[in-house]
């Protein structure tokens, strides 16, 4: 039981930065129907601005400032780089190709993300970075009762992360903005004609997505520790197969598809090997877009007439 719940903790703390990444996967695709491949870079670079912020506030081992305050700044730092980033992104390498044909932007958006890899290892070069996150908060602080073992760290991540997803699910539904947003997902074309700014919309929905990557960016850090070039492809294939998994487009299905590949990924590498865990993951979304190809929370699209 005491390795069954612990693993049920890894699952959720993955399954929370999978289902962050997902939705932005799932808000570009819900309003530009375009799948944003360099989106597991932006996860990346977020990472490693966390990583910077901190270095430059002393480190992990001896930090100028209180905790709570330095891990506040590592959060709003990676965030709004990522966004700043997504929105660029959106800007040079997709705007220019919004009426192009469907295979223009797709392959833009592969192009974008080697760019961003090769430019993160010139930059930063091909070494592991840490976070130190022991030296920052200790592992042995949190939550020891029976067999629920969860360290401040992990419970930081999680409710970090649901609060995040609440915060989206707010602005989605109960605003303007996420008023426009929808609009613009149901017929882009109708929603100018009724003076919604669609490239503002647009750009809103990159910049919010581009921040839920860097939250997971600096959560992944401060969990697992290291950070490199590399980190963002095989993170973001996880998080597209979560998008997928729980209906891409749909809020709600990137938030189940995210916890679902997490779990799956946690219990395959603790009860069989951690050396099938990608394959039994992406076995499931074989599975699953068998069985159901819309997803889990999907919906069929309509086709206009």
């Amino acid at each position: 039981m005491d390795f069954f719940v612990q693993q049920l903790v890894n699952g959720v703390t993955l399954g929370s930065v999978y289902a962050l990444i997902a939705l932005g996967y799932s808000m570009v695709y819900g309003i530009l129907k375009l799948l944003n491949f360099a989106h597991g870079e932006v996860y990346m670079i977020g990472a490693f601005i966390g990583y910077f912020v901190l270095t430059a506030l002393g480190g992990a081992a001896d930090p100028v400032l209180p905790v709570a305050l330095v891990l506040v700044l590592m959060f709003l730092a990676g965030m709004l780089g990522a966004g700043i980033l997504g929105v660029g992104i959106e800007r040079f390498a997709y705007r220019p190709l919004r009426n192009a044909p469907r295979i223009a932007p797709l392959i833009s958006a592969i192009g974008v993300s080697f760019f961003l890899q090769a430019s993160a290892l010139l930059l930063f070069t091909a070494q592991f970075r840490t976070y130190d996150t022991p030296e920052l908060i200790p592992f042995t602080t949190g939550i020891d009762a029976g067999p629920l073992r969860i360290s401040l760290v992990r419970i930081l991540v999680i409710s970090s992360a649901i609060f995040l997803m609440i915060a989206l699910w707010y602005l989605v539904n109960r605003t303007r903005l996420g008023k426009a947003m929808r609009a613009t997902s149901y017929d882009r074309e109708a929603a100018a004609m009724m003076g919604i700014d669609v490239d503002r919309v647009i750009v809103a929905t990159f910049f919010i997505g581009s921040v839920l990557a860097g939250a997971a960016g600096v959560m992944v850090g401060l969990v697992f520790g290291r950070v490199f070039h590399f980190m963002g492809f095989v993170a973001g294939l996880k998080g597209f197969t979560a998008a997928v998994i729980g209906g891409i487009g749909s809020i709600p299905g990137a938030m189940l598809g995210g916890m679902l590949i997490g779990l799956a990924e946690a219990f395959s590498a603790g009860y069989i090997s951690s050396t099938f865990q990608n394959l039994i993951v992406f076995l499931l979304l074989i599975t699953l877009m068998i069985v159901r190809p819309t997803g889990l929370l999907g919906s069929p699209v309509l086709q206009k007439v």
